[in-house]
């Protein structure tokens, strides 16, 4: 290994040529009781001289290899990644609520986004929590020794003994349901993890025994594992489909890796796990509608067929300043790799935080969903106003937004020089994000909080956005800006020729009056 890694940088730095080295390790690793005297396929080594072309090509050759994964282009993409969104987990963690989940939508709506994909994070959930008594407040942490107790919602999202009376919706269904004809939501997803909960499922259980779950012990928590052949994810989708639920995100699923020792290993486990979680979500809902999280491990990756949307990075943390600019630089590195396989999750933001316009730039070149976790009342409509339009769709971007070639290896985080520019391409144009990333973001509520660098000067070019042959068109002498108050501008644009300068908005194309090659077309509204 050290003999081929001093060949790899030989050959970067005589031939100025891009290297791609991957390590796949035999699938039966950390199960003690499976032992192996050879890896066949322990190394694949690739290169060439155009960086982005060469992770491409690197995936297909792999993918034909494997065959347990296939490419973004193959899968069928959520229709909620056009739609704004609105995530419940920062506006009120595990306290969410039905009235809280009206107030959210309602305060958007009225500010002119209105959110068209709601995502109910964690709160919802049956749930027994050993760790916290009943009436005490949540301590933070202590939610991840939490057990599933039952697949059906909690009785905050349903009546429960003398309630009849109660203008409360009657379960689930009936919430949903209530909510989607009042704020014209298109996709309500509910958050659950792979096993259920954090902790699992809870043993010997009314809601769970028919699951056989079976007590197993990780490196930090114990977790009840249900048998394979009847996963409660299964009966947990079909169950949410039945509620009027259109799609889930499904979180922690790198917890396999701790627990699969006398279960074949963690790739055997996660591949077992993967394939019944997608042949669930194909059965149960219309879109491939599955945000993936916790799930950036090559166990996962390398067994999704199917699963097209990819959390790229850590939380968000609203309260962390420090983990701000380290958030957006993480994403776009990772969507290198990342995007050739999914369409890459940059998680929610606050649309009112010190942060805000720099994350709602990232998401506007970064070809993602766009969703918030506003608190209901607390947003920033300037801001909102330029990645929503009026009806809630998105200026989505082509392709995963991607650091240009020039920032591939410099430390746009902490080498105290470098800015970050983010290149994507719309149908018919194309853009860049430019990010000063360096050092702790600078915060207007806590004294001595300050960036490392407050300004740092760079160059941008049209040569910074990759693949510019797709849209670029030699006879037009116009620049084609599109719709100036949003921040992705040009992705309205649908077609740019001599004579003819069409574009869409609110979901309805419309055309320019004709002009010659020295003459503007009419502007955009």
């Amino acid at each position: 290994m050290a003999n081929l890694e001093a060949a790899c940088k030989a050959t970067h730095q005589m031939n100025l040529r891009f290297v791609l080295k991957a390590v796949s390790v035999d699938s039966r690793i950390s199960d003690p009781a499976i032992a192996t005297s050879e890896c066949l396929k322990a190394i694949f080594l690739n290169y060439g001289n155009h960086p982005f072309d060469l992770v491409k090509d690197s995936m297909m050759i792999l993918e034909k290899q494997f065959g347990t994964f296939a490419l973004r282009e193959t899968k069928q993409m959520p229709g909620m990644l056009d739609w704004f969104g609105w995530c419940t987990w920062d506006a009120f963690y595990t306290e969410v609520n039905p009235q809280g989940i009206k107030d959210g939508l309602m305060s958007l709506s009225q500010g002119g986004t209105p959110a068209r994909f709601l995502l109910i994070d964690d709160g919802w959930q049956d749930t027994v929590n050993e760790f916290q008594k009943e009436g005490e407040p949540l301590v933070e942490g202590t939610q991840f020794g939490g057990g599933l107790a039952s697949i059906k919602e909690n009785t905050k999202f349903r009546r429960v003994g003398n309630e009849a009376k109660s203008r409360a919706s009657s379960d689930l269904k009936e919430f949903i349901s209530d909510i989607k004809r009042s704020f014209d939501l298109k996709y309500v997803y509910v958050w659950h993890a792979l096993l259920g909960y954090w902790g699992g499922l809870v043993p010997n259980g009314l809601g769970t025994k028919s699951y056989d779950p079976k007590l197993r012990y990780p490196t930090q928590i114990p977790e009840y594992l249900a048998h394979l052949k009847d996963m409660p994810m299964v009966s947990m989708e079909k169950y949410l489909a039945s509620q009027g639920v259109d799609g889930v995100k499904v979180d922690a699923q790198n917890i396999l890796e701790t627990i699969s020792a006398g279960l074949g290993g963690r790739v055997s486990l996660a591949r077992k796990f993967q394939q019944a979680l997608e042949r669930s979500i194909a059965a149960n809902f219309k879109d491939n509608s599955i945000i993936c999280c916790m799930c950036q491990s090559t166990d996962s990756i390398y067994q999704s067929k199917q699963s097209a949307v990819s959390r790229a990075s850590d939380d968000f943390y609203p309260e962390d300043p420090t983990t701000q600019a380290q958030h957006v630089a993480a994403v776009a590195f990772n969507s290198i790799f990342l995007g050739e396989l999914f369409i890459p999750d940059w998680d929610m933001f606050y649309s009112l935080h010190d942060s805000a316009e720099f994350h709602a730039v990232a998401r506007a070149v970064g070809g993602c969903g766009v969703y918030v976790s506003d608190r209901p009342g607390q947003h920033d409509f300037k801001i909102l106003q330029r990645l929503v339009l009026p009806d809630g769709s998105i200026l989505r971007a082509k392709y995963a937004g991607r650091p240009s070639r020039d920032c591939l290896f410099t430390d746009p985080v902490k080498d105290g020089k470098s800015l970050l520019k983010i290149w994507n391409l719309n149908k018919c144009t194309g853009v860049v994000g430019i990010f000063n990333c360096q050092g702790r973001w600078p915060s207007t509520k806590k004294a001595g909080r300050v960036a490392a660098n407050s300004e740092l000067s760079g160059q941008v070019s049209p040569a910074d956005v990759e693949y510019f042959e797709e849209v670029y068109n030699e006879e037009l002498e116009f620049a084609a800006i599109g719709v100036m108050n949003m921040y992705n501008s040009g992705e309205p644009w649908s077609q740019l020729r001599v004579g003819v300068v069409k574009y869409m908005l609110w979901g309805k194309e419309q055309v320019c009056s004709g002009h010659t090659p020295r003459q503007s077309p009419s502007l955009v509204p």
